[in-house]
């Protein structure tokens, strides 16, 4: 049998942590969160599975919103830094389990009012097991919500900005997109090449057909762009304009139906 690739980011849990904790202006603070909340309108009595959690940013971030969590990872570093990082007043609303994505043993069927996916999928080699065991743990009408890179212009190695100087336009320059493929993919670019993740690529039609499979129903779907912007300079306008026109991001809510 062939052995499943290593995703885990538990080597480089420090590293991931720093970047959530300490970094201002990522993505996951000033795009993913404040969208996310805006769609997920928890309030005291939601119940949260947070599927693939890292070091708890986004549990942390449910919980505050007065959420019950129940976060798990298949590295444990990254769980033990979840732990560390989430402060007393939040403790006995977050449940801290290790458990891959797809054999969420912990928790328990159709106990969750919604489950949450956050820039993890892409990253995930058994995508039909974590669907069942979303569509397991979340109760009748339960809500998945899915953030993934863009799978039609974010492709692992196939993708790439591109210059026209003719029409001082930047484009987006897509040289695959319908193959399936499988990428590895070095965290640190120009840094610690030994330091690297497996990265997954799948047209939307893959994540519409496995959702329907597991007895969802895609619900409702956003694109979210980016927030940075260029510094002065004789292309800051085309890229800035680029930034809004190709999202960086995909965010699909599906509801469990059967």
């Amino acid at each position: 049998m062939k052995p499943k690739a290593r995703t885990s980011w538990g080597d480089v849990s420090e590293w991931y942590d720093t970047l959530l904790e300490e970094t201002p202006g990522t993505y996951q603070k000033e795009v993913i969160l404040p969208e996310l909340l805006r769609l997920m309108e928890l309030n005291s009595g939601t119940v949260v599975a947070d599927i693939a959690c890292g070091q708890g940013f986004f549990s942390r971030a449910f919980a505050q919103k007065s959420a019950r969590v129940v976060a798990a990872d298949i590295a444990p570093e990254l769980i033990a830094a979840a732990k560390q990082n989430t402060p007393p007043s939040l403790q006995k609303r977050i449940r801290y389990e290790v458990s891959p994505a797809d054999h969420l043993a912990a928790i328990s069927t159709h106990s969750t009012d919604v489950a949450t996916i956050i820039l993890a999928i892409q990253n995930i080699e058994n995508v039909n097991g974590v669907l069942g065991e979303a569509a397991r743990i979340l109760k009748q009408n339960g809500r998945l919500f899915i953030v993934m890179n863009h799978p039609a212009f974010r492709i692992p190695k196939e993708s790439a900005w591109g210059w026209d100087p003719k029409t001082q336009t930047q484009y987006r320059r897509l040289d695959r997109y319908i193959s399936e493929s499988k990428v590895k993919i070095q965290m640190h670019p120009g840094d610690k090449p030994e330091e690297h993740t497996i990265s997954f690529h799948r047209p939307l039609q893959f994540y519409a057909k496995a959702l329907r499979k597991h007895g969802f129903l895609i619900s409702h779907m956003e694109e979210w762009t980016s927030h940075k912007q260029s510094q002065p300079g004789p292309r800051a306008a085309a890229e800035d304009r680029a930034r809004k026109e190709f999202p960086l991001f995909l965010c699909i809510e599906a509801i469990r139906h059967v």
